[in-house]
């Protein structure tokens, strides 16, 4: 099984739509790390990106988000990709807390998404 983290160093992070590369985790089958790579894909961050075709190719089966709009949930499950939102912390520690089921959906997205995307406007979400 292969996860997909937005990633601000080994952090998650805070904000989808912001990040400069993913974290790909490998699950071993007895379902722990077995190895985190780094996708560059600057390129392909926010709702307007193929971010999800390309991580459905790759074989990525789930996304651990800290916050999402709407139109990048839909995105990325609509090409069969779990969404997760809400993680928030170092990457390791957050993939082995939703190995271990403690970790789910928010089920919050973010809502301003024009404002966030407005030169100068500071983003906000509703949690």
């Amino acid at each position: 099984m292969k996860i997909a983290v937005p990633a601000n160093g080994n952090k998650v992070e805070g904000h989808f739509g912001k990040c400069n590369s993913y974290a790909i985790v490998n699950i071993s089958d007895d379902n722990k790390i077995e190895s985190i790579s780094d996708f560059d894909a600057a390129d392909l961050c926010g709702c307007k990106s193929n971010i999800g075709a390309t991580f459905a190719e790759m074989g990525i089966k789930t996304m651990l988000a800290g916050n999402m709009g709407a139109g990048a949930v839909t995105s990325i499950s609509s090409n069969g990709i779990e969404v997760v939102r809400g993680c928030k912390g170092d990457i390791a520690n957050v993939v082995n807390e939703y190995l271990n089921n403690n970790i789910v959906d928010s089920g919050i997205s973010c809502f301003t998404h024009e404002q966030h995307h407005a030169e100068g406007a500071e983003h906000q979400c509703s949690h």
